[in-house]
């Protein structure tokens, strides 16, 4: 069985990482949606909140794909986890020389795990978590960008904020 891994921190998870999910549930028998516990952002949400939004989003995307909170060295828990692939989603030339980097050394901790890029489809090609979470905390409409889930998560959460202050 081929397993994959797409990780990243889903802070929230956008239009554009469901369509790299999809991609990537297709060419594996298994895709596990790794979300990051300790990862240097400050989190809107917390890793339990950002697993669950995960996994509703994904639910009627295919059957293959599993999500799961991961912690540490990702070459680490792909190997726990019998991968032989990363998933890694490239929205611009931006993001490829950080992403090569982190591929060439992944490569150089386990020459046997590839990365993966795949690009998501051109109308998701800028959206990004960070432009979705500033969005709406201006009131933005953020409807096109985040799966229904996610919106009604975000905006809950913005809500829930400017009543606090």
């Amino acid at each position: 069985m081929r397993l994959a891994v797409y990780p990243g921190s889903f802070d929230p998870i956008t239009n554009g990482h469901l369509d790299v999910i999809q991609r990537a549930a297709g060419l594996f028998d298994r895709l596990i949606v790794a979300v990051a516990r300790d990862n240097a952002k400050n989190s809107l949400f917390s890793v339990a909140e950002r697993v669950a939004l995960v996994e509703e989003a994904v639910r009627s995307v295919a059957p293959n794909i599993e999500v799961m909170p991961f912690e540490g060295l990702l070459v680490n828990f792909a190997q726990k986890h019998d991968a032989c692939a990363l998933v890694r989603g490239l929205r611009a030339v931006s993001d490829f020389e950080f992403e090569f980097q982190l591929a060439l050394m992944n490569r150089k901790l386990d020459p046997n795990l590839e990365t993966l890029f795949l690009m998501p489809r051109e109308e998701f090609t800028y959206i990004s978590s960070r432009l979705v979470k500033e969005i709406c905390r201006l009131g933005g409409a953020i409807d096109p960008f985040a799966p229904a889930n996610v919106v009604k998560a975000l905006r809950a959460k913005f809500q829930a904020r400017t009543e606090q202050a």
